[in-house]
């Protein structure tokens, strides 16, 4: 309670008055806000709970007239779709309807609230708009949490659009006026708050003990016992009975009151308190939450888990989850048809080891009773609104580049690291070993290739030489080995051969976004690289894992080819490890099912969604080629392109994939014709309309030259070596791009409008002419005038019309943009078949079609520069047509904070040197790829004062954002010029008896 002491309000440390905001977002956040009030009303003091949670929630737990509850929900959190979905789009426009559009008068009224209680201190855990009318209201703000929204919304922002991306500023400007955080164990990269104070567990206390509440359901010791705490379950699932092992029974929590239940599965009451039935029982079954993870670390319970979708707080309580031991994930497919036994039996083989505090509640109780009265946590920091800028909308995006300036605990560890392979760092350059070396040929026959002296090839092969060995230490810094190491353990049979291929990533010089409109490219092949690792084995001889054989016996036909991947750095992502299926999913009858079908099969567990890029590579052969597979696949994928970077990290995985495929079964393709197979996987089972020149560059292109293609739609019109003078790099801005995203779609969608409409337009002019050319003379006829009217009347690419006919004839009759439903009513069909048209949807036309028209002539001018004399004059007209390409993608829309700010150091970086009449270094530079975030392309001089200057720009990018850029540098040969790697394991020889 604030009282007045000399004319000045103050806090009595007798009676304090805190008002406690609650996020909507589900019970968990509600549960452990219960444990810090409680301890702040045993201390004495009044607490206002703003939640929208039932009241048993905190009168469960709760019984003092010092408790207020006010129902009230400030923010929506993630929206779901269902149990195990988040829809992305539904929780941004909820969140704007909830939060955004009411926003003035909900400040108005918290803060006529706050004051009228007399509120000494505003805690939120996590609603952001209650820090903003603390800070109008007068009074001090602190967040306890483990992760902010502005961190979660980024990824959807990244999926949804650019145009939601003011949600995110304004959360983050507003947890920028909450004095410090009170930081829970297992948290997310949360940038907008400037200080810190971590704590342990917030857990709910016990009230019963384990045999109590056995006794009291009726339980034996004998029994075990699963928890089922999904906090609702999928729609239209039926638990069966079959789905328990023998002599189990299971509790399920949130079943509703008309949901029937076998007999081995107990509903339990909405208001059942769970801490005690999580304490009681042998294992737990749900999805991760903070509320499920901390309880089953606190009471040593293991926890098979099954993964959210698009939840990023998940992979940072996963980490800790597994890191003690607690944890066995299941995928989702297993959950819904009720093969649990395997993961079941798993679990209790597990021994829990968290062993630290569980007594959250009660510290932050003391830190909030501290602050309240006035002591200062907070340091003289610059404010988070200022430290912010552009590293909110990067949104950390799950993204750990090495460099990052985020202290993380000990459980928090890039798989990099984990695994010895490195997926790239700001400055590092590929060291060649001869250790490596001699551990490669000793302990493999290389029966077929050439390891080109690539070490990131040798260091693949050296991590498969230790796979034969994998040892997990009990050592606590090794507890955590990863998962998806154990699994490649058990992949290959070493007697056999291993097909090994390479694929690299691809930096995009010129061109970019025009390859769908037919535009000629210039492409280079980069360093970082995936590698894939195939083995094909006979259906008996397969080693299956434990819930793949579950699956196959219980069909009960016998072994059967199965496909099963591991895919290193899985946690860099948010997605499973690991993938298995029948190869018999992917036929209906004696046909190959549809690409509509795998695209459904591949999207219904979006944390598997990336096995589409690997398995998808089967499913194109089989159609496309008609090949059959008979024998089980085993494939381990390493890649160390870094995804959403804008170098074609997905367009690496496919390529490698199907060569490696294609090396283990004999099939021999063209590197051209299996580019154009992988486009097919991406576009029609991945569902990302991209072009073809990613998967063009990483099949065909070779090393420190640029891959010249004319997309018409695949033409290699030849490779251009790099003169020496001239080097190029790429700069990765830190936000996530995303070719399946809204804005590359959107554009894309508008530039075959743009097309459509110019062939009607063209059509019209064409018979106007040949109307008014009626009873004229042939020779007064202008034929190359109707030739070329013919042409764009029938055009196939926006690329095929040169800019001055553009700028001449079209131009100006464009609409700026046009509603979705007003194109289709006229025009019927855009006339891309990888993309569609949302009615509702308004489309930037001109600028969408201008871009490739102009594109086109440019990458031709920049092609015909490159091999020109060498000069300062040629650098600068190299780096100037750079400069529009940069320009011109933001008038499509595909600009972002991060690539304009890197853009920007270039070119101031290059004004400075003009300036003090100093030579030039760096000469241009452009957004890449699909725009939106991603990769710059610089290109400078090749000289050391050139790269010492690219690292200034990485070290002032950092300064202003927080976030230090990956480098790329360096060239390698494409998926054809590496060929494969044929291998064999060499065994020790058998001792003879």
């Amino acid at each position: 309670m604030r009282i007045e002491e000399n004319g000045v309000e103050c806090a009595s440390i007798k009676h304090l008055v805190f008002a406690y905001y609650v996020t909507g977002h589900g019970f968990g956040h509600a549960t452990r806000v219960v444990e810090v009030v409680r301890n702040l009303i045993v201390a004495g003091h009044d607490v206002h709970v703003v939640t929208g949670a039932p009241d048993f929630v905190f009168t469960s737990e709760i019984q003092s007239p010092r408790l207020f509850l006010r129902k009230l929900v400030l923010d929506c959190g993630a929206v779901q779709a269902d149990a195990l979905t988040v829809d992305r789009l539904a929780s941004l426009q909820k969140y704007s309807e909830t939060a955004v559009q009411p926003r003035n008068s909900i400040l108005a009224t918290e803060v006529e609230w706050l004051n009228s209680i007399k509120a000494d201190l505003v805690v939120s855990d996590v609603v952001p708009v209650a820090c903003r009318a603390a800070a109008e209201a007068g009074i001090r703000s602190v967040c306890v949490t483990n992760f902010s929204w502005d961190f979660i919304y980024a990824e959807y922002v990244m999926a949804a659009g650019y145009h939601h991306r003011s949600i995110v500023w304004q959360i983050a400007e507003d947890y920028s006026h909450c004095e410090f955080l009170i930081r829970l164990p297992g948290y997310c990269p949360m940038p907008a708050f400037r200080d810190v104070i971590d704590v342990p567990l917030v857990v709910r206390r016990l009230h019963k003990s384990r045999k109590e509440v056995r006794k009291e359901l009726g339980i034996g010791e004998d029994v075990k016992l699963v928890i089922l705490n999904f906090g609702g379950q999928p729609a239209g699932w039926k638990l069966k009975e079959e789905y328990l092992p023998s002599g189990w029974l299971c509790l399920v929590c949130g079943a509703s009151d008309t949901q029937e239940l076998p007999p081995n599965f107990i509903k339990l009451p909405k208001d059942a308190y769970t801490p005690d039935l999580i304490a009681a029982s042998d294992c737990m079954l749900g999805k991760i939450g903070y509320g499920t993870v901390s309880e089953a670390l606190a009471y040593k319970l293991p926890f098979v888990f099954v993964r959210r979708d698009y939840f990023n707080e998940e992979p940072f309580l996963r980490n800790m989850l597994e890191f003690y031991q607690s944890g066995v994930e299941m995928i989702r497919r297993d959950l819904l048809t009720g093969h649990w036994k395997p993961y079941l039996e798993r679990a209790i083989s597990l021994k829990p080891c968290y062993e630290g505090g569980i007594n959250g509640g009660e510290v932050a109780a003391h830190i909030l009773q501290e602050t309240a009265i006035g002591k200062n946590y907070a340091s003289d920091k610059l404010s988070g609104a200022r430290r912010l800028r552009d590293a909110i909308i990067l949104g950390y995006q799950l993204q750990r580049a090495p460099g990052r300036d985020v202290s993380i605990p000990e459980w928090y560890t890039s798989a990099e690291n984990e695994l010895g392979l490195s997926t790239g760092s700001p400055t590092c350059k590929m060291s060649e070993s001869n250790l490596i070396t001699d551990l490669c040929t000793e302990d493999f026959e290389i029966l077929h290739g050439d390891l080109q002296g690539l070490s990131d090839t040798m260091s693949f092969l050296n991590g498969l030489v230790e796979l034969d060995s994998v040892y997990v230490s009990e050592k606590n810094s090794e507890k955590r080995q990863m998962r998806e190491r154990k699994a490649a353990a058990g992949l290959f049979n070493w007697e056999e051969d291993i097909f090994v291929t390479r694929a690299p990533g691809r930096l995009d010089v010129m061109g970019g976004i025009a390859d769908y409109s037919g535009s000629l490219v210039l492409q280079m092949p980069i360093k970082e690289a995936c590698h894939v690792a195939v083995q094909r084995n006979h259906p008996s001889k397969h080693r299956l894992w434990k819930h793949a054989l579950a699956r196959q016996n219980a069909k009960g036909q016998g072994p059967m080819p199965v496909l099963q991947i591991v895919s290193y750095g899985s946690e860099l992502s948010n997605r499973g490890p690991t993938f298995d299926m029948d190869l018999a999913d992917f036929m209906e009858g004696e046909q190959p099912i549809s690409y509509e079908k795998a695209k459904k099969y591949f999207a219904q567990d979006p944390s598997q969604k990336w096995a589409a890029y690997v398995a998808g590579t089967i499913l194109v052969l089989m159609k496309e080629l008609g090949v059959r597979f008979e024998d089980s696949i085993s494939m381990l994928v390493s890649s160390a392109v870094p995804e959403g970077k804008g170098v074609s990290s997905s367009a690496s995985v496919e390529v490698a994939s199907m060569s490696a495929i294609a090396a283990a079964h004999g099939l021999s393709i063209s590197p051209r014709d299996l580019a154009l197979l992988c486009q097919k996987v991406e576009n029609h089972i991945v569902g990302a309309p991209c072009g073809v020149m990613d998967q063009m560059t990483s099949a065909c292109g070779e090393a420190n030259k640029l891959l010249a293609m004319v997309c018409q739609p695949a033409e290699i019109v030849g490779l251009v070596a790099i003169p020496s003078h001239i080097r190029f790099w790429g700069i990765d801005s830190g936000i996530r791009h995303s070719v399946g995203g809204a804005d590359y779609g959107s554009v894309r969608v508008g530039a075959f409008m743009g097309r459509k409409m110019i062939k009607a337009i063209a059509s019209t002019k064409l018979s106007q002419s040949l109307s008014t050319a009626n009873g004229v003379s042939p020779d007064e006829l202008d034929n190359d005038g109707l030739e070329l009217l013919e042409a764009e009347a029938s055009l196939d690419y926006l690329c095929n019309l040169t800019p001055h006919r553009y700028e001449a004839l079209y131009a100006k009759l464009l609409p700026e943009s046009m509603i979705g439903d007003t194109f289709m009513e006229k025009y019927s069909d855009h006339g891309d078949t990888v993309t569609v048209i949302d009615k509702n949807r308004t489309y930037a036309v001109t600028a969408a079609a201008k871009h490739p028209v102009y594109e086109n002539f440019r990458v031709k001018a920049f092609k015909a520069l490159l091999t020109s004399e060498s000069s300062d004059e040629q650098l600068t007209a190299l780096g100037e047509l750079l400069y529009q390409c940069h320009y011109s993608y933001s008038a499509c829309g595909l600009g972002s904070d991060g690539t304009d700010r890197l853009v920007e150091l270039v070119q101031e970086m290059q004004h400075c040197k003009l300036g003090k009449g100093e030579d030039g270094t760096l000469y241009g530079s452009k957004i890449t790829g699909g725009g939106s975030g991603g990769t710059v392309c610089v290109i400078g001089r090749n000289s050391l004062g050139s790269s010492q200057h690219i690292l200034e720009i990485q070290q002032r990018y950092k300064s202003a954002t927080g976030y230090l850029p990956f480098i790329f540098e360096g060239s390698s040969p494409g998926a054809g010029k590496f060929g494969h790697l044929r291998i064999r394991r060499r065994l020790p020889p058998k001792s003879s008896a």
